[in-house]
This record gives structure tokens, C-alpha cells and sequence, in this order.
């Protein structure tokens, strides 16, 4: 095999002829230099461009993330100072609720021992296994908040039971709910879908009201036990008398007060003083008649006759 190069000028003419053993020898001369200059066996190293935005990358990932890890953090730091405020809510309503007990006992005049608010109630029962146990958390805020509200079931149990004996021995009649709640005065707004008179807008209005002399008396329509004596949003000073079978009345916006949570009041007995606390626009006496939550129209009360009248 070979190989033959013709040129012709105008003025130079040559001719070369290679033979196969040339030809191999010039091709393996350029394939040696090719591979020297080239050196494709050598790292060519990495373009700083496609690092850098790599790193850049990756540093935007783990900002990403780390800012989600501070995120769950915050949120369950809130989560626990939520809890926090919600142990001593309810530490705060189980030292109310075993006052409230021993002053019931006390008006009741029990015997010692009868009602003890300061130790749980007597429960037994045998013992059940379980096979699975639901999930539990090592959290002192937790088991804090479990142990309350047992302790808070358990008072509640006591003080059902005591204001059935009560309400069954002492005040089955005297309960009855009858009359206004104010000796006198006037009918101001009725229960029902009225204009609000702050901003104009329909609302349900859950009471009566009834318009008097600024610090005339207001009394009790029935007989019962005070669960409520404070402010509260909206009422201002408020009274809420609880009357037994479910059934509660308030009396709200009062100038003052003359009872304590766990007094026992009787129907015609002054509680509380007309006034204009809370979102009041004059001196009134807004009056509710709850039964199981549930709000009534007070007027069906306020119209008919005790028992024994």
C-alpha cells in the first residue's frame, strides 16, 4: 500500500509518494504529539463557575432548612408557653373550685369528712390489662396537666353531689325562678334579634334589660348558689346564681356587688347594686336564664309566680 501526492503549480511541481510503512510511521508521530499535548489521562479540574454555583446551592439548601428547624422550634416553644399559661389556668380553677366546695360544706353543715375537697375521690375497680398502650410523652407539662385535670374531674364529681343533697334537702322550693330581677324600673330591650347600639348591626340579644336608677338593688329571682362574682368581658360586673337541674340566671353590667362565689342566695335577696360596667350605654340590668348552656328567654320567668306567692 501506498500513497502518492500530486501538485501541480503554475511555476512548482512535485509529487510524493508515501509508502505504507511511512504512512504508518507520520500517523503514529501525530497520535504520540496529539496525546503528549492533550494528556487526556490528567484530571482537567473542575470549572470554578459550576462550583461556585454549587456551593451556592447548597448553602441556600441548608439556610432553607435551617430556617425551617427555627421555625418548629418557635413554634413549639409557643405550643409549651401556651401550656404553661393553660397548668396555671387550671391550677388556678381547681384551688376555686375546692374553696367553692368547702364553703358549700360549710353552709351545708355537713359532718367532717363527708365531703373532703382536699383528697380525691373514692374510685376502685379491679385491674384491666391492655395489650397496647396509646403513645406517651416524658413531658412534666404533661403529666402536670393530666394529674389536674383529674383532680379537677374529681371536684366537679363532689360538687354535684353536694348540690344535689343541697337542691333536694334545703332549696327544692325556694329555686324556683319567678319575677324581675330589679324592684323598680323599666323594660328596655327584649331577648331577641335587635340593632347592636354601638355599631348599628343585627345581633342576638341573649337577655332582658331592664333600665333603672344607677345604684338601685337588684336581687335574686330564686334561690340557689353563686358560681360567678367579677368582671367579665362584655358584662362588666356580673353575678351568675346557679340554681340547680342545669339551671343558672345572670345579672349583668352591675355598678357593684354584695356576694362571693359559693354563697347561698335566696329569691328576693339583694346581690348587687344597677350600674354601667361593661358595654353598657346607661344604668341597666341585663338579665340571662341559662338552661344547660343553653340561654332562654328570661320573659316566661319574669312572668309568672313562685309556688308559694
Amino acid at each position: 500500500m501506498s500513497l502518492a501526492i500530486l501538485y501541480k503549480g503554475r511555476k512548482v511541481r512535485f509529487k510524493i509518494s508515501l509508502s505504507r510503512r511511512r504512512l504508518l510511521t507520520i500517523l503514529g508521530i501525530s497520535a504520540f504529539l496529539t496525546l503528549s499535548i492533550t494528556q487526556p489521562w490528567k484530571e482537567q479540574g473542575i470549572d470554578p463557575l459550576v462550583a461556585q454555583e454549587s456551593i451556592r446551592a447548597e448553602q441556600l439548601r441548608i439556610a432553607a432548612e435551617s430556617e425551617a428547624v427555627k421555625q418548629v422550634r418557635e413554634h413549639a416553644q409557643r405550643e409549651l408557653t401556651a401550656m404553661s399559661i393553660k397548668m396555671g389556668e387550671l391550677q388556678g380553677q381547681l384551688m376555686r373550685l375546692e374553696a367553692f366546695g368547702q364553703r358549700l360544706a360549710e353552709v351545708a353543715n355537713f359532718d367532717d369528712g363527708e365531703f373532703l375537697f382536699d383528697t380525691p375521690m373514692p374510685l376502685g375497680g379491679p385491674e384491666a390489662s391492655l395489650n397496647e398502650w396509646p403513645v406517651v410523652t416524658d413531658h412534666n407539662i404533661l403529666d402536670d396537666l393530666d394529674q389536674m385535670i383529674a383532680q379537677l374531674d374529681d371536684r366537679q364529681n363532689q360538687l354535684h353531689l353536694l348540690e344535689s343533697v343541697m337542691v333536694n334537702h334545703h332549696i327544692e322550693e325556694a329555686r324556683f325562678i319567678a319575677g324581675r330581677p330589679i324592684g323598680a324600673g323599666w323594660l328596655s330591650s327584649q331577648y331577641g334579634i335587635r340593632r347592636d347600639p354601638f355599631n348599628g348591626n343585627p345581633t342576638m340579644h341573649r337577655g332582658i334589660d331592664y333600665a333603672a336608677a344607677n345604684g338601685s338593688p337588684v336581687y335574686a329571682t330564686g334561690a340557689g348558689i353563686v358560681t360567678y362574682a367579677g368582671r367579665r368581658t362584655g358584662y362588666g360586673y356580673l353575678v351568675e346564681v346557679d340554681h340547680g337541674a342545669g339551671l343558672r340566671t345572670r345579672y349583668a353590667h352591675l355598678g357593684d356587688y354584695d356576694v362571693a362565689v359559693g354563697d347561698v342566695v335566696t329569691r328576693g335577696q339583694e346581690i348587687g347594686k344597677v350600674g354601667q360596667t361593661g358595654r353598657a350605654t346607661g344604668p341597666h340590668v341585663h338579665y340571662e336564664v341559662l338552661q344547660n348552656g343553653r340561654h332562654l328567654n328570661p320573659a316566661e320567668y319574669v312572668t309568672r309566680r313562685a309556688p308559694t306567692e
